[in-house]
């Protein structure tokens, strides 16, 4: 399992002091699936990756669509938000929300 973290998406998880943050994909949205990003506690089965000051939980199903994605901090115009640069998407609804994946 692969998952790079930009510098800024790292600042950014360590100004806002969280301990661990899920990442996953759920069902839903026009496209498909949507992102999985909260503060959560571990669960039975989860993939722990370890950052020292935080840790990302990984759910077993959502293994294969994140292996090998970048987590990104971003500024576009006024917003600025966490976004996830997937390989394995293929199309994201015009709201931004929703994704489709080629697994």
């Amino acid at each position: 399992m692969n998952i790079d973290i930009t510098d800024s998406a790292i600042n950014q998880l360590l100004l806002k002091k969280v301990d661990d943050v899920r990442l996953g994909v759920t069902g839903g949205g026009c496209a498909g699936y949507e992102y999985v990003f909260k503060q959560d506690q571990q669960m039975e089965g989860d993939l722990v990756i370890d950052y020292g000051k935080f840790r990302f939980l990984i759910d077993q199903v959502s293994i294969p669509y994140l292996d090998g994605m970048r987590l990104d901090y971003v500024y576009e115009g006024l917003n600025e938000f966490f976004k996830f640069v997937n390989p394995h998407e293929v199309n994201s609804c015009g709201c931004g929300v929703s994704v489709q994946f080629d697994i």
